[in-house]
This record gives C-alpha cells, structure tokens and sequence, in this order.
C-alpha cells in the first residue's frame, strides 16, 4: 500500500476520502491548518496529522520524503478572498514546491468542471489558476472536474433540500436553467480513488459527473418529487449574482461566502462532455434520485461523516485550538451560572450534548433564531447550519453559530467558541461537577474596544433571563 498526503483533509471531501484511503490500507498524512482537530480515527497506525498552512511554508511540518501522492483539495470556498485568483495560484506554487522535494509520483486536485473559458468568474478563474500550476510542476498531474455534488453535509444538497423544503413557491434567478451532471459523493471519492497511482491518469484531465444532464430548476422539482412535495418554480431574472447570494443565504443554511462561489458556478453550465474518464475507470455513476436517498439514509442514521461547515475561517481564527480552549480571565465579561441538578448525571451531560441543532438553546428558542437571522444580514454564519449529529459531539464540529473547540465527555466539559459577527470573542462552556451534583455555565466575552463594551451591556438583561433558564432546562426536571 502507498504513502498519501491528503491536503484539506478535515473538508467535506477530504474527511471522506481520509476515511476510504485508510480502508483500502494506504498511509496517510492527512494535513491540517488548526491543531487540535483530529479525525475520530487518529488512533488508526496508518494515520499520520501533520500541521500548517500552505500559504506559509516556513510554519509547515515537513512532508515525509517518502509520499508517493499527494491530494490537493485546497481552497477558500469558505471566506471572501480579495484577489482570489492570486491567493489560490500563490497556495498552489507553495504547494508544489514542498511536494517537489519528495519522491512523490502524483499530484490529484478535484475542481470544478468549466465549459466556457472566456466569461469566467474570480471564483472559477482561481481553480484554472490552480490547475495551469499544478501542470507546470515536476510531478505528474491528475485533474478531476466535477460537476455539483450531492451527498449529506454538501453544500450543494443542503441549498437544494432548504429551497426545496421551506418554499412552496419558489422564486430563483435565471441561472436555475443552468445544465448539469449532478454526481453523488460516493462517485466522486470512488474517481479520487480510482486514478490514485494509476499510470493511465497521469498528465490527464477528465470531467466527472452523474448519469443525467440536468438544468438546476430540473434538479429542484425532483427532489420535490422525491420528496412528495409540491413546489411551483417562477424565475426571476432580474436577480444580480450578489442579490441571488442573499436571497440564498436568507433561506437556507449556507453563509454568504460560499452562496456566492456557488452562484458563480450555477450561472456556468457543468456538463460532462469529456467522458474520457469511462475508459480508463469504468463505472457506472448512480443516479441523482438515488444520491438524494442515500444522503437522506445517511442522515436518518446520524452517519454523516463530513459537512460543508468542517472547514474553519482561518482568517477570523488562530491556526492553535489549544488558543481557545484556555477561556481568558482578563479583560473579560463573565456570565456564570451554577445550578443544581436534579435530573441523573448522565441525562444532564445528554442534554449538554444535544444543544443547538433540532434540540435548539432549551430557553426562548425564538430569541437565539433571532440573533442567527440577524447575524445571517450581517455576514455571520446564523443558526441555519445546525450540527452534523443530533446527539455527538466533536472538537471542530459546528453547533449553529459555536465551534466546538472542547468536548471531553469523560470530565463532562464542553466549551464553544462563537463564530457569529461581534465585536470581541466569546464562549460558552458547560461543567457537570459531579461530587457537587451542579452544573456550572459560563458565558465568557472578551470585548473589542467601546462597542464590544456596549454590546455587553446591551445584552445583559437577555443573558440575564435567557442563560438563566437554559442552565435549568439542562440541569433539572422539566
């Protein structure tokens, strides 16, 4: 079996992939820009963290000598980059100046599949960016071009289900005609796999995709039949791309950052129309219908390994975890609520477990969908992407607008970090002191100048209440 790097390896795909790579008995060096977030398989041998951001070299852990392909799935779907197109293709120079110093025998990157080269956005500029570099470098290449993929946690599937799901009439902007091959997650990690060390790939690009061509509004009334649904489609073609990103980030789950990168490449067609791929790897992708149902299985079963929410905002966060973990003292605003608990131990930790999501905040659940929409106008990430599983928590997991940077079930600790819009840093964390039989709350905020300040003030009367409530709802019988 081979050495494999995977770069993005804590992504919706790359966490996947580290998973299958690991199955089929590889070594892998999975790479990740924030220390302290390991895969729940880190105890596997045959997996090796390393740590650093390849848009600085110099703080890279070094890449063993001896890897014999490496996976680029590097890119910045989840922030707004100035300059896009230069910070994806000085990323990918970086990278290959690092993989060109091993013995490394092939390079794999999945982008996106681009039919019409001339009116590109910055967005599908920077992935050709990436790709004119990568066939520039010693090492030999293999291109994958995907159309949208459907899988539970895509970002894709999740805008389709919300649109689909919360309006009975819809009312999409003029790209909804675009077409596509729409290709179930489980299709593409089986091409990523397929083509790893395959001799006939190398120096190669090839389109992947579904079965079907497709339009988007093709794609949405499926669903709805699948879904037994009614749905009634009514374009509106006066929508720019930016007011098509809102108009997405107000209904469904998906942040503003990537609605746009995603409604660039909606207003492109991504057909499969070089299906070279079939012969060297013959396979026969599942259909679209199908893709829905297993995404639907996966979630019904709470075996949703990835989401598009894995990936951090390194850009509003340290590249250490351990950073956050230690709640600062100084210069801090702090809520502490320490309560009784009259419920077993075990179902107070259950509850704490289970916050956000479906569950909600267990205390005036319209106050917090509140604050999610106004974070939402504002840029935030809102309430809408809820938690990869109803019950289970893991460090880097989301949890409506929290990261979860602790999550110590065996001393009953678990600490958020808030990724909403403020103006300062705050945390929430919960403690089950087990010789007292209490729970202890606390709501930390470390402001940023006089607005941080008055914010605090500004929403002490609703901690005042809201903390209150929700610390008992945890920790006694309701």
């Amino acid at each position: 079996m081979a050495k494999i790097l995977v770069t993005g390896s804590t992504g919706f795909i790359g966490k996947r992939l580290v998973y299958q790579l690991l199955e089929q008995g590889h070594e892998v060096y999975a790479l990740s820009r924030i220390r302290g977030i390991e895969p729940k398989i880190l105890g596997n041998p045959r997996l090796h963290v390393l740590y650093g951001d390849l848009r600085d070299p110099t703080a890279m852990e070094p890449i063993p000598k001896e890897i014999e392909a490496a996976y680029y799935l590097v890119h910045s779907m989840a922030s707004i980059v100035e300059n896009l197109v230069e910070e994806e293709k000085k990323t990918a120079l970086n990278f290959v100046s690092l993989i060109e110093r091993t013995g490394c025998k092939q390079i794999i990157y999945l982008g996106g599949i681009i039919e019409d080269e001339a009116q590109l956005s910055p967005h599908l500029r920077s992935r050709l960016a990436v790709e004119a570099v990568l066939k520039e470098s010693k090492v030999a290449y293999t291109i994958l071009r995907a159309s949208i993929i459907i899988g539970s946690g895509s970002a894709s599937f999740e805008i389709i289900r919300d649109l689909v799901e919360k309006l009975p009439i819809m009312t999409p902007p003029r790209w909804i005609h675009s077409r596509c091959n729409p290709i179930a997650v489980r299709d593409v990690l089986f091409y990523l796999t397929g083509v790893l060390l395959n001799s006939a790939c190398y120096r190669k690009t090839f389109d992947i995709g579904g079965p079907v061509e497709m339009s988007f509004k093709e794609a949405l009334l499926k669903y709805a039949r699948l879904r037994k649904l009614k749905r009634v489609v009514i374009d509106v073609p006066l929508l720019t791309p930016r007011l098509s990103s809102y108009w997405l980030v107000l209904i469904t789950s998906v942040p503003f950052s990537i609605c746009k990168h995603l409604v660039e490449s909606l207003r492109q067609n991504t057909r499969t129309l070089n299906h070279s791929i079939e012969a060297v790897l013959p396979h026969q992708c599942i259909s679209y219908e199908e893709a829905i149902r297993l995404a639907f299985q996966k979630i019904a079963q709470n075996e949703v390994v990835s989401t598009w929410v894995d990936a951090w905002d390194l850009k509003t966060v340290n590249a250490d975890i351990e950073d956050y973990i230690r709640v600062p003292k100084e210069g801090c605003f702090k809520d502490v609520k320490i309560v009784k608990i009259t419920v077993p131990i075990s179902e107070a930790q259950r509850r704490i477990w289970s916050i956000g999501g479906v569950q909600g905040w267990y205390s005036m659940n319209w106050t917090w969908k509140v604050r999610g929409l106004i974070d939402q106008l504002v840029g935030g990430k809102g309430l809408n992407r809820g938690r990869r599983d109803p019950h289970k928590l893991e460090v880097g997991d989301a949890v409506d607008f929290w990261r979860v940077i602790l999550a110590d079930e065996k001393k009953q600790h678990l600490i958020l970090y808030a990724e909403m819009k403020l103006p300062g840093e705050a945390w929430l964390e919960f403690q089950i002191d087990e010789a007292k039989g209490a729970l202890k709350q606390t709501a930390t905020f470390r402001p940023k100048g006089v607005w941080g300040r008055l914010y605090w003030y500004l929403s002490f009367v609703f901690h005042l209440v809201i903390f209150n409530n929700m610390a008992k709802a945890i920790a006694q019988k309701k």
